[in-house]
């Protein structure tokens, strides 16, 4: 970010919620970089800014939207990159048809299961592959595509959804353009505001079609930074705790799809065979080998079958869902407080009592393990401490002080944490936990004979102790990097992930991370000041994979193998000695010619072509369009969240996204939505964000003294329009009601929070940050504004809409006991909301493809 010309804030407020890595935004602005911050309110970032835009609450797309059209009429995308290096130019099928054509939804959409059959999005191909008119003037390419999906989204369309001037509109297209092509880069850096929506993956997408329009991807100041929540966010999909991917971003298997090894491996390596997912299998065993030893062989298939099948989404709110149901006898909760921080949290808290035993592994008391006595629905009746049969377990936890291990932060950089207190008492790390417990449940299973221990009984668990006892990290970092099991290096540790191997003779516990640990020595521990004297920093930590500090960098040069210019000179093709150099290990094969074409046939490396910048990608090129890989359509899409007072200018036939997931209960019953009755029972929108006094759900900073005397009450932030309205007073108090829940905050009257002007009427949004939660153990507590959020989900990686909901807001404090409950049921009735209120459909009989 620091070598940026332009960055764009956008979902997020980094000065205060990531203060770090702000360092690099402000270092950018002391080299003269325009730095725009794009935001429902006017925060210390905007404080700190060229300029602050205000926008609407889950309007992001059609802004970006609107950039995308600004950069297609006015002829100011990077014409030679987005030729060469992106899939502009390659047509789509013949059937292929558009929002557009179908008044909101694509061709192959399903309006019995809400899903799309893709098949018409795919290329057009004859027998050498994807067809290509490198004029980009054929109807059926990518860019003809492209621009006739944006050309509704014009600056006026962005004025009439977002509320932002036209002016306002121009100064950031122009800011964006201005700082893009051979000679400057931008990026943008977002974080939870993009993505807490049910089209979150699709509000990234868009801002990756701006960038690849721009050629501000795979060079220096360009690219989308994701601003995690917390150290090491990445790395928990790196090694996930998803319960749906694998080490290295392998799938988990599927029941039914992914039945066999050779039926796994063909669904992960790409038709083409083009790039690097062919290895998959070179992955896959080494992780198995890792995971099982000596007891995984080719005759069983490296021990695949001891790997669980997914049967269906498995995430965080289906199970809450099942805990309700019954379904669940116990959970574990390590590092969240979903009592607190989980949408609908009072569902969280009503599931948990459903439990016959739950974990919570924390640094202090938090909500999720005192709910049981002092928790809302306790104060409220609708649950007795007496009548809980739920057994909770607190297990104290060591604070990142107190524990040595790596973090992987949003640059992909793994860097470790040194450890310089013991915990104290009986606080453990999670390795020294869960080795324990893997421990006691392997001395359990010991002398089963049933089939389903012997997963447990066969994996590798033998790891060298320290001079304390406890399990060495570095050594788990060691079988993460892998080793050689056999041949003259065996025993030593692998270099680079291309030494993977797929008959047994190599292990890596994630294929990403191999090179960490080369040679022996933890890459992830360096710390040389500055990162050393070059332009990349490679002298602090180590970045996955191979310690490429940005990916897809063959795009950092043009077709030829030259710099786009000097300025942002950084890897490019020496002709002398016929292999790519600068300042970053080469993200390509590195003897790879510009202008090369693979022989017929070849496949994984050998398949990628001289100009085929994005190696990951099966046809070596950066996605305007997505021909596969997301459920809600190949090209980003405006639509409203599942609770807004605004209608859907762009699409009026096709209101909220159709592939969004919904939970239809009566704990969870939504807000209607525009057009619908009952609409004005909730006329307000609310959003949720971060301080930087407290952190996330307020365990690690509630608990202080000093953090809690500067943010010491639950607040709401509202303009002064809205508290005129509703009878507010600063510092008085304010209730807010949501088809879930009602909580109470004190006021905070701010011309932070500006009313906006959307398809000609008034639009006030209420602020409500997310740290606090009721319970005595704490400093300080308050209601929880996640209350109030229901559970509604983006279709690909099933994460929340926690950035927008409808709520009414009333002058004074909330109700006690059964009438705090009596207040939400009767906003429900008078608004209407039931569970079939909350199943989707689409707004119109309009024509799917198939009826055509």
């Amino acid at each position: 970010m620091a070598n940026a010309d332009c960055v764009v804030l956008m979902g997020g407020n980094m000065a205060e919620a990531h203060p770090v890595g702000f360092q690099w935004v402000a270092e950018a602005k002391a080299r003269g970089a325009r730095v725009i911050h794009v935001d429902p309110r006017f925060t210390r970032t905007s404080a700190v800014v060229d300029k602050h835009i205000a926008i609407r609450a889950g309007s992001d797309i059609v802004l970006l939207g609107g950039l995308i059209n600004y950069m297609l009429t006015h002829d100011r995308y990077f014409h030679e990159y987005v030729v060469a290096y992106t899939n502009a130019a390659t047509l789509v099928n013949d059937d292929y048809r558009d929002t557009d054509d179908l008044d909101g939804l694509f061709s192959g959409f399903d309006d019995a299961t809400g899903t799309y059959d893709q098949s018409t999005w795919k290329y057009l191909d004859d027998e050498n592959g994807p067809v290509r008119d490198e004029t980009l003037q054929h109807p059926q390419t990518v860019f003809q595509i492209l621009k006739r999906h944006y050309a509704r989204y014009t600056p006026e369309m962005v004025a009439q959804m977002c509320g932002i001037a036209e002016a306002e509109f121009e100064y950031l297209a122009r800011a964006l353009a201005d700082n893009s092509g051979p000679e400057r880069t931008g990026c943008f850096g977002y974080a939870t505001g993009w993505t807490q929506h049910t089209m979150g993956g699709q509000v990234i997408r868009t801002a990756s079609v701006l960038q690849l329009l721009l050629g501000n991807v795979g060079r220096p100041g360009g690219g989308i930074m994701a601003l995690r929540g917390h150290a090491s966010i990445q790395g928990c999909t790196d090694i996930p705790t998803l319960f749906d991917l694998l080490p290295g971003y392998l799938p988990m298997p599927a029941a039914g799809k992914h039945d066999t090894f050779a039926d796994y491996l063909a669904a992960v390596r790409p038709a083409s065979r083009k790039g690097y997912w062919e290895y998959a299998e070179e992955y896959t065993v080494s992780l198995l080998k890792a995971w099982w030893g000596d007891a995984a062989t080719a005759e069983n298939d490296w021990c695949y079958d001891y790997l669980p099948r997914l049967t269906g989404p498995a995430g965080t709110y289906q199970t809450v869902v099942e805990m309700l149901e019954g379904n669940v006898d116990g959970y574990f909760i390590v590092g969240q407080n979903p009592a607190v921080g989980s949408a609908n949290a009072r569902q969280q808290r009503m599931g948990m009592s459903k439990l016959k035993w739950l974990v919570v592994r924390d640094l202090n008391m938090i909500e999720s393990a005192t709910w049981w006595k002092e928790g809302p629905e306790i104060e409220s009746g609708e649950l007795k401490t007496e009548e809980i049969a739920t057994e909770v377990f607190f297990m104290p936890a060591a604070t990142h002080v107190e524990k040595a291990g790596s973090f992987t932060q949003t640059q992909r950089m793994l860097q470790w944490r040194h450890q310089a207190v013991n915990p104290p008492g009986d606080a453990q790390s999670e390795l020294d936990f869960y080795h324990d417990l893997g421990c006691r449940i392997r001395e359990r299973v010991a002398d089963s004979t049933d089939p389903r221990d012997k997963p447990l009984q066969e994996m590798t668990w033998d790891y060298p102790r320290n001079e304390h006892g406890d399990v060495d990290p570095e050594a788990v970092l060691a079988e993460i990097n892998g080793r050689f099991l056999t041949g003259p290096r065996a025993g030593e540790p692998l270099d680079s992930y291309t030494q993977l191997k797929s008959d047994g003779s190599t292990i890596a516990g994630c294929w990403i991370y191999t090179g960490v640990y080369a040679g022996g020595v933890n890459k992830s521990a360096r710390r040389v000041p500055h990162g050393g004297d070059t332009v990349t920093q490679s002298e602090w930590g180590w970045v996955w994979p191979s310690d490429r500090r940005i990916l897809y960098n063959r795009a950092s040069a043009d077709p030829d193998g030259k710099p786009w210019s000097d300025r942002k000179k950084y890897v490019w093709w020496d002709a002398e000695a016929g292999r790519w150099t600068g300042d970053d290990v080469p993200d390509f094969p590195v003897d790879r010619a510009p202008g090369s074409i693979p022989e017929p046939g070849a496949v994984g490396a050998d398949a990628i072509g001289g100009n085929d910048a994005f190696i990951m990608k099966p046809d070596g090129k950066g996605w305007l369009f997505a021909p596969s890989g997301l459920v809600d359509g190949p090209l980003p899409t405006h639509y409203e969240a599942q609770e807004s007072p605004v209608a859907n200018a762009l699409y009026p036939d096709q209101q909220q996204s159709p592939t969004r997931l919904t939970i239809a209960r009566t704990d969870n019953l939504g807000a209607p939505s525009a057009g619908d009755p009952g609409v004005g029972v909730y006329p307000y929108v609310f959003t949720t964000y971060r301080l930087t006094e407290h952190h996330t759900a307020g365990g690690m900073s509630r608990w202080s003294p000093y953090l809690s005397e500067l943010q010491p009450e639950m607040f709401c932030e509202v303009s002064p329009e809205l508290a005129a309205e509703c009878g507010l007073e600063n510092e008085g108090w304010a209730t807010i009601i949501s088809p879930r829940a009602a909580i109470e905050a004190r006021v905070l009257v701010t011309d932070r929070m500006k009313p906006l002007t959307i398809n000609g009427a008034t639009v006030h949004q209420v602020g409500l940050p997310y740290h606090w939660g009721q319970g005595s153990d704490a400093v300080v507590s308050g209601d929880a504004a996640n209350d109030l959020v229901g559970v509604a989900m983006e279709p690909n990686v099933f994460i929340q809409e926690s950035k927008v909901g409808s709520c009414a807001v009333i002058a004074g404090r909330r109700p006690r006991g059964a009438a705090l409950n009596e207040l939400v049921l009767d906003y429900q009735r008078r608004a209407g909301a039931t569970i079939e209120t909350d199943i989707p459909h689409r707004a119109s009989g309009a024509p799917t493809d198939q009826e055509e």
